[in-house]
């Protein structure tokens, strides 16, 4: 299968046609089942209930995702528990920014081109859920830096119907399921990429990363923190992680050292920065290690 192309409206805006879906090729290699499937999660409309099983048990659930005008929405309503509702409304995101290259390749093109070279992908059995015919996908990484995916992706639609993140020694650690998956039908129109962005300029550098991790394009200031709150996101495709850097009489302290929330791992670290002491929290679906790593090598360069 060919790799989509974007096509552009304008000097700043692109866009894809989710109608090509349609007539493309059925994908035969991994990659090319990758992308079908990250590109199916923007294009296709549906309604669904899932559940999910964590370390704190079953969660059952019900999605929704809908696009207006080139915009996705998503919504996720959880069934059981505390109750609580997440919505994702935007356009298709970029990995990275225009800093490399002057061009950030549109996700998800760009997520399986990287994911390729970080991880294994083979394919595996067919099999069955929901009610549907799927094909297994196993994403193994290719050193100890992140964790493993396992994706069954459905053979007529390419849509992710079930998910299971992977520890070292491939034990679960989370899965998610669809159960039911109603109505999906292919969005007639073009889905928006994101804008072209520069990566924020910041006082400082991080002497480690994991090969593969780029920042991410992302307006993540929040309206409950001041200014002196500085959150970063970076990520490899599939791994996402998250650094917080705060004055520390600006946010509620934490206790040096690891903390587990939820499936994610997080590393503080109370530390002076810049003539000031700073709080530095350093969290992702990585290994422990990891993120200790991170968070001990940044270094501040502001005068």
């Amino acid at each position: 299968m060919a790799a989509p192309m974007a096509e552009t409206n304008g000097p700043d805006e692109e866009s894809f046609d989710c109608r090509v879906l349609a007539e493309a090729e059925a994908p035969e290699t991994a990659r090319q089942w990758l992308e079908r499937s990250l590109w199916a999660g923007h294009c296709y409309l549906y309604d669904a209930h899932a559940v999910r099983i964590g370390h704190d048990g079953v969660r059952t659930l019900t999605l929704s995702h809908d696009v207006r005008d080139g915009i996705e929405r998503g919504v996720a309503s959880y069934l059981d528990g505390p109750p609580m509702v997440f919505e994702r409304r935007g356009r298709v995101g970029r990995l990275g920014g225009s800093g490399e290259g002057g061009k950030a390749l549109p996700s998800p093109a760009g997520i399986a081109e990287r994911v390729d070279g970080l991880y294994r992908l083979q394919l595996g059995g067919e099999e069955r859920i929901a009610n549907r015919r799927v094909l297994r996908l196993d994403i193994a990484p290719l050193d100890s830096f992140r964790f493993g995916h396992r994706l069954w992706l459905d053979q007529a639609t390419g849509l992710t119907l079930k998910q299971s993140l992977l520890d070292e020694t491939g034990r679960p650690l989370e899965t998610f399921q669809l159960t039911a998956l109603e109505r999906p039908r292919l969005y007639q129109g073009e889905v928006r990429l994101d804008r072209l962005r520069e990566a924020p300029a910041d006082p400082w550098r991080l002497g480690w990363l994991p090969d593969g991790f780029a920042p991410q394009p992302a307006d993540t200031r929040s309206a409950r923190h001041g200014e002196g709150v500085i959150h970063r996101l970076y990520s490899d495709g599939l791994a996402t992680l998250s650094l917080f850097v705060a004055p520390i009489d600006e946010v509620e302290l934490l206790a040096p050292g690891l903390h587990r929330l939820g499936v994610s791992n997080a590393a503080v670290r109370h530390r002076d920065l810049g003539g000031e002491p700073r709080q530095l929290v350093v969290m992702g679906e990585l290994p422990p290690r990891v993120l200790l790593r991170v968070a001990d090598s940044l270094v501040w360069e502001a005068p």
